[in-house]
């Protein structure tokens, strides 16, 4: 147990969004940008892949953390460029094109190599796993 006092709560705040900027903008200046896609392109694009190809608006939106204009707005402007479809039935359902799906298998191993480089190399594995616990529960 380390004798120093523990961080005032907005000096806590404050590096962890310090912290969170400068990996986010690493990572994605080393994958999407080089992809040509952006960074919410990116999140969509990884989410949807990870949730077999498709998933509601909705649920989408609710994992992201992003309101309902946000999403709309940013799932037009991707489709309008092919990487996903949208269609009506009994609520909205995104769903990976095949355009999409080569996007996000062409970024995986450089956003995977990115993530480590950036984040993951640079703790312990105690770390990763108290980090995780904590993500969890907030």
């Amino acid at each position: 147990m380390s004798d120093a006092a523990a961080p005032e709560p907005v000096d806590l705040w404050s590096a962890f969004k310090r912290a969170h900027e400068i990996v986010r903008a690493r990572v994605i200046a080393d994958t999407a940008e080089a992809a040509g896609l952006s960074e919410p392109d990116l999140t969509i694009l990884v989410n949807l892949n990870k949730a077999g190809g498709a998933l509601r608006q909705s649920e989408l939106a609710a994992s992201l953390g992003w309101d309902r204009t946000r999403i709309s707005h940013q799932l037009t402007r991707m489709g309008k460029r092919g990487l996903v479809t949208r269609e009506r039935a009994g609520g909205v359902t995104v769903t990976l094109t095949g355009t999409g799906r080569q996007a996000v298998s062409a970024v995986r191993p450089g956003l995977d190599a990115a993530v480590r480089r950036h984040f993951t190399d640079k703790l312990s594995a105690q770390e990763i796993e108290t980090l995780s616990s904590v993500l969890r529960r907030l």
